[in-house]
C-alpha cells in the first residue's frame, strides 16, 4: 500500500527552493578590475573637487542660485503632475521594496543569498556615507535659503548630496550589478542611468535640491557601486554563515535538543527540502515490497514446538460494482427516524401522577 505525504503549502515552496541549484556555474563574481579602479578614482576626484566648489563658494554655487531663480516648475507647469511621481523612484522605501522582491526571488530560485546580501550592504554603505556627509556639511535647500549667493553650509540642513539620486543610482544599479549575462549587464546599467539622471533632474525642476546636489549624490552613488566588488569577501562570508546556521539548526532538531515550541516552527523551514526528496526518492524505487503478515501467538502455540505455522491466508474484500444516482434503487425508512425513549414514562401516567391544584 501507497501512501502519500501531504506538505504544507510552506513546506512546497521550500521544497522548491531545495530542488533548484546552489549557485549556476555561469554566474560571476565582480572583480576589482584595473579599468574599474580607474573609473572609480576619476569618479572620487570629482566628487571632492564639487565639495571644495561648493566650500569656497564658486562658480557653482552661483549656477545654483541662477537655476533657482529660473524656477523650472513654473516654466514647465505641466510636467508637474507626472514629475511628482517620477521623483519616488528615488526614494529609499519604495523602491527598496520593488528591488527587494525581485532579488529574493533570484535568492528563492538560485538557492544563494547573494543578491539580498549584496542589496542590504549596498544600502549600508549608502546611508552611512551620504548620512554621514548631510550631516556634516547641513547645507540648507533652496526652499530654505537664507542669504543670496551663499552656500548655505552648516546651517543644520540635510540637502547636501542628493539623497534621491544617491538612492536611484545603488538601487537600480544593484540589478545591472548582480545580472547574469554580459548584454542583460549592459541593458540594465542604461536602464539605471536614465533612471538615475531622470530623478535628479527632476529634485532641481521640483526646486528641492541644487544642481551641485545632484552632481554630489551621482557621484556618490556611483562610488558605492564602483567599490561593491571590494565587499565581495565579506558578503560570500555571511552567506556562508547564515547556511552554517541553518545546518546547525537542522541537526540540534534532529538530535531533539531545541524547545519544543521553537522546534515545531523551524521544522517547516529546514526539513521540507529533505522530506520533498525522500518522497522523491521513494517514488523512483518503485512501490513497496507487500509486507509480511504476523502470525498470533495462540497459532504458533497451537501447531506445536517444531512445526511450521500453518500460513494466514490473505484476507480481500470483494469489490461491487459502482451504480451512479440514477441506477440507485430508493429505499424509503419505514416509521418515524427519532428512536424511542423507552426510559421515559408516557405523558398520559405523568398527568395522572401530577396532583390536582386548586386555585
Amino acid at each position: 500500500m501507497r501512501t502519500d505525504q501531504i506538505l504544507t503549502r510552506l513546506e512546497r515552496v521550500f521544497a522548491r527552493l531545495d530542488r533548484e541549484p546552489e549557485r549556476p556555474a555561469h554566474l560571476q563574481t565582480p572583480q576589482m578590475s584595473r579599468h574599474r579602479v580607474v573609473l572609480l578614482g576619476s569618479t572620487l576626484a570629482f566628487y571632492l573637487a564639487i565639495v571644495v566648489a561648493v566650500l569656497t563658494t564658486s562658480w557653482l554655487v552661483r549656477l545654483d542660485w541662477q537655476v533657482m531663480f529660473f524656477r523650472p516648475y513654473e516654466q514647465w507647469p505641466q510636467l508637474h503632475a507626472f514629475l511628482d511621481y517620477l521623483v519616488v523612484l528615488g526614494q529609499r522605501g519604495p523602491t527598496a521594496v520593488m528591488v527587494a522582491a525581485w532579488l529574493g526571488w533570484r535568492s528563492w530560485r538560485q538557492h544563494t543569498l547573494r543578491p539580498l546580501i549584496t542589496l542590504g550592504v549596498a544600502l549600508l554603505l549608502l546611508n552611512i556615507t551620504v548620512g554621514a556627509v548631510k550631516l556634516g556639511l547641513g547645507r540648507l535647500g533652496p526652499h530654505y535659503a537664507t542669504q543670496i549667493g551663499s552656500a548655505e553650509l552648516f546651517a543644520g540642513g540635510d540637502i547636501f548630496p542628493s539623497g534621491h539620486t544617491a538612492n536611484a543610482v545603488v538601487t537600480w544599479g544593484i540589478l545591472a550589478y548582480l545580472a547574469s549575462t554580459t548584454v542583460t549587464r549592459r541593458v540594465l546599467s542604461v536602464m539605471s542611468a536614465v533612471v538615475s539622471l531622470s530623478v535628479g533632474a527632476t529634485t532641481v525642476y521640483l526646486g528641492t535640491h541644487w544642481v551641485s546636489d545632484v552632481l554630489l549624490g551621482w557621484s556618490a552613488g556611483l562610488l558605492i557601486m564602483l567599490a561593491l566588488p571590494w565587499f565581495e569577501p565579506l558578503i560570500a562570508g555571511a552567506e556562508a554563515r547564515v547556511f552554517a546556521l541553518r545546518e546547525r539548526l537542522r541537526r540540534r532538531l534532529e538530535t531533539g535538543s531545541v524547545p519544543a515550541p521553537v522546534a515545531a516552527a523551524l521544522t517547516p523551514l529546514l526539513s521540507a527540502g529533505g522530506k520533498w526528496q525522500l518522497r522523491l526518492d521513494t517514488e523512483a524505487a518503485g512501490p513497496p515490497e507487500p509486507a509480511a503478515v504476523p502470525v498470533p501467538a495462540s497459532v504458533q502455540v497451537a501447531a506445536g514446538p517444531g512445526h511450521a505455522p500453518a500460513p494466514r491466508p490473505a484476507a480481500h474484500i470483494a469489490g461491487r460494482p459502482h451504480l451512479i444516482r440514477s441506477e440507485r434503487t430508493p429505499v424509503t425508512p419505514a416509521g418515524s427516524r427519532r428512536p424511542a425513549h423507552t426510559e421515559r414514562p408516557a405523558t398520559a401516567g405523568r398527568a395522572a401522577a401530577r396532583p390536582a391544584t386548586g386555585g
